[in-house]
């Protein structure tokens, strides 16, 4: 049977649930998920070469790591190419492209050094980019500290650099016409058993405020700013945790991101959405999948990422919840980890849009649990992967598995000729 017939057995299965899948592929055409470029080169960037550090550490080394602006670019595009619908880049500060001998340390970055990107992202169709200051892997990480060091020299240079990735937001909201995320992490923390929690807390604070007392156009740059719960040699202690974060975020008025790798093993980041949205106009998300610990895996459709998919379809969030991959996987082929993360991820918003919410409510609301439950495991079976295999020929992406023939076609033509 053809894709089109097959999409009609699906149609009439959700159509007794009262769901128009039309109006679900729709939706789902006009929602963006931002790609992060840091899984194409492991997280190495452009601006140095010194090894990774702050929490940050990639696994395995699989042939064909992009090693410069073009490589990285040809390989972001080619995973566009296998991803159904437009998308926006996540870009961090370190990718910062120089030309003609120029070199810029972090506290001096322009928006000329990301006017390549900008190029790129226009000749390929990007609905936007958003940005990252690079707080890690670098000398001025003293003691492993940034935004929280004692030392006055090392905040200051962390505070200008996040000023600088201000001004280089605007550049790309402008160039986009559309806003530009940006995220600010740090990996800032103790090894074991703290003295004093409260003064490295109370530093970040003011190293904040100073960034945010810069003027910028708040309709374009949206700052976020990201917890976490601890990182390798931060086992005991991270001044940017999730209760510092939310409380910062909310009486700044700026946005909180919520990384479901970055809480501890027993907590879900889709139960959390929910509260959130309740106090914030909106919120940003960071998906990844961790196994046992913040090891950013490849997002797969597993029961979480479905979950964060429902809170976000159910509360009628799609334009409050902005959605970035962020997972690093040097194991396995690159092109085929940004896909699969990718087209796991609107495959959950697609098995979301496809759910019959309000019936499952009046279930829940009439305690009638019985039925609830009943029909919720129905339609775990119901024919989505009909649905999907449409959308992707809809637009003009691989139906089913025949994008992992090209995926391995680009890597015999052009990642493994890299050496």
């Amino acid at each position: 049977m053809s894709v089109d017939s097959n999409y009609e057995v699906a149609r009439e299965f959700y159509k007794k649930q009262g769901v128009d899948t039309d109006e679900a592929l729709k939706k789902l055409g006009q929602f963006s998920i931002s790609m992060h470029c840091w899984q194409g080169d492991d997280v190495v960037g452009f601006d140095q070469d010194g090894p990774l550090s702050g929490g940050i550490q990639t696994t395995g080394n699989y042939p064909g790591r992009a090693r410069n602006p073009e490589e990285l670019m040809a390989d972001i595009e080619k995973a566009l190419s296998l991803i159904p619908g437009e998308h926006r880049l996540n870009l961090h500060a370190c990718y910062a492209i120089f030309e003609d001998g120029e070199k810029a340390d972090r506290d001096r970055i322009e928006p000329k050094h990301f006017k390549k990107w900008v190029e790129f992202g226009k000749r390929i169709g990007l609905k936007g980019i958003d940005f990252n200051p690079t707080i890690f892997s670098h000398s001025m990480m003293v003691d492993g500290l940034s935004l929280t060091s004692p030392k006055k020299e090392v905040r200051d240079f962390w505070i200008n650099h996040c000023k600088a990735c201000i001004r280089i937001s605007e550049y790309l909201a402008e160039e986009f016409n559309t806003h530009c995320e940006m995220n600010i992490w740090i990996p800032d923390g103790l090894k074991d058993v703290p003295a004093d929690r409260m003064g490295p807390r109370k530093r970040y604070a003011e190293s904040l405020d100073e960034i945010l007392s810069m003027p910028y156009d708040k309709t374009k740059v949206l700052i976020t700013l990201e917890s976490k719960v601890f990182g390798i040699g931060l086992e005991s202690y991270t001044a940017g945790s999730a209760e510092f974060t939310a409380g910062y975020a909310y009486t700044r008025h700026i946005l909180p991101l919520m990384d479901n790798g970055h809480y501890h093993p027993t907590e879900v980041v889709s139960d959390k959405i929910s509260s959130m949205l309740l106090f914030n106009e909106k919120l940003a998300l960071h998906v990844t999948r961790g196994v046992r610990w913040d090891s950013d895996h490849v997002v797969l459709l597993d029961d979480e990422t479905k979950e964060i998919a429902k809170e976000i379809v159910r509360n009628d969030a799609m334009d409050r919840v902005m959605v970035g991959l962020d997972f690093f996987d040097a194991s396995i082929n690159r092109i085929s980890a940004w896909t699969v993360g990718m087209r796991n991820f609107q495959k959950a918003m697609l098995s979301a849009l496809l759910t019959p919410f309000d019936k499952l409510k009046t279930l829940q609301e009439e305690s009638r649990f019985t039925e609830l439950m009943a029909l919720q495991e129905e339609l775990k079976t119901y024919p989505l992967g009909l649905v999907w295999d449409k959308f992707c020929a809809d637009k003009g992406a691989p139906v089913g598995e025949n994008w992992i023939d090209e995926m391995l076609a680009y890597e015999k033509d052009v990642l493994l000729k890299r050496g």
